[in-house]
């Protein structure tokens, strides 16, 4: 018995001298950061084979940190003489290297819109102008599932120029973006520009459709139209979507219960009166940082051309980084992807600019 005890007795000291060891762990590991700095060195230049890059639709990031390029390829033809018009999906490797790029123009779809890579290595791709979503192997660039009939809409009668539906199945109308959750369904925001369908449909890993939901819309919000214009699942499984043309995002549960709204502003510089002001939307994509409890959502602000950092919890924005509207490196042209890597460091795609950009967290 006196054996025992003196076991029982070491091993929770033991225990306590651990715990005591991951709390100081804890408690020594850096703050993140709230500063950022753009990395003019990434990617290496020239992309593949002296490859020209459209519009970046979209930007996606692997469990080892492999960066995935929607590249529009809507590039002016003269610059083909000096060029070689680049594929429709990039793979970059963390130092910025090509790995590959492939895909079929004809095959994905046009207006690439967003990607996912899943929990098995999978690439997911939303092309916007279409009624389908696609499953690829990035290592080969072969497509594994396709879940939605090509040259089919969900509307009343198959077509663009058709009624939006918004019916149970999985048939989409002009959808925005893609994600999955821990147990392997899919959540895709249906609807990216007005006219098409407005929902979060999500399905089965095999593409059955389980449910869906619409934006919440609350007392005189009616007028305001519905663009889930994206869509990311927390690691809480809680699911963000950007409500573009009401300047928020709203946060449901799983099954579609509304959680919250969280806000995000912007000031104008110039004087707005007698020109367009505000009619891009303040949060049109996100990503959340790399830490267990996404403390902070990275998100495009295409109003005031920057990225704002928001606290997840209280919605509350703490900084914004980058220089705003141009073409010199920080700036953005129409930034319109953005993806965060394990390390912490945003990566930001552009539509107009053409090209993708590293931030890197300033240590604090």
């Amino acid at each position: 018995m006196i054996d025992e005890l003196k076991y029982c007795c070491r091993r929770q000291c033991l225990a306590a001298i651990i715990g005591l060891l991951l709390t100081a762990a804890a408690a020594s590991a850096p703050a993140q950061s709230l500063e950022f700095r753009v990395n003019p060195a990434w990617p290496q230049l020239p992309l593949g084979d002296h490859w020209l890059t459209g519009g970046l639709g979209g930007i996606c990031i692997d469990s080892r940190d492999h960066v995935y390029l929607l590249n529009r390829r809507n590039v002016v033809e003269d610059d083909l003489d000096g060029a070689i018009l680049a594929p429709p999906v990039i793979e970059l490797n963390p130092a910025g290297e090509v790995v590959r790029g492939w895909g079929d123009p004809e095959l994905l779809g046009g207006r690439l819109h967003d990607c996912h890579a899943d929990a098995d290595g999978n690439l997911w791709i939303i092309a916007a102008a279409t009624g389908h979503i696609q499953k690829y192997d990035p290592a080969a660039g072969r497509l594994l599932l396709q879940i939605g009939e090509s040259g089919q809409f969900d509307s009343s009668d198959g077509s663009r120029q058709g009624e939006p539906l918004n019916s149970n199945r999985g048939q989409f109308f002009l959808p925005a973006a893609i994600d999955t959750d821990s147990n392997g369904d899919i959540y895709v925001a249906d609807g990216e520009l007005p006219g098409g369908n407005a929902r979060i449909a999500v399905l089965d890993r095999d593409g059955s459709f389980l449910r869906q939901w619409r934006l919440r819309r609350d007392p005189g919000e009616e007028g305001i139209i519905e663009l889930p214009h994206c869509i990311r699942v927390a690691n809480d499984g809680l699911i963000y979507v950007c409500d573009r043309r009401a300047d928020r995002i709203q946060v449901f549960d799983r099954q579609g219960g509304f959680i919250r709204n969280i806000s995000v502003s912007f000031s104008a510089l110039s004087d707005p009166v007698g020109r367009s002001s505000g009619v891009r939307g303040n949060a049109v994509v996100l990503d959340f940082s790399p830490d267990p409890e996404q403390r902070f959502i990275y998100v495009v602000n295409q109003n005031s051309v920057m990225v704002d950092v928001l606290d997840r919890g209280s919605g509350e924005k703490l900084a914004s980084f980058g220089g705003g509207p141009g073409r010199y490196p920080g700036q953005f042209e129409l930034p319109h992807g953005i993806a965060v890597d394990s390390r912490g460091n945003v990566f930001v795609a552009e539509q107009e600019g053409r090209r993708v950009q590293q931030f890197i967290p300033v240590a604090p």
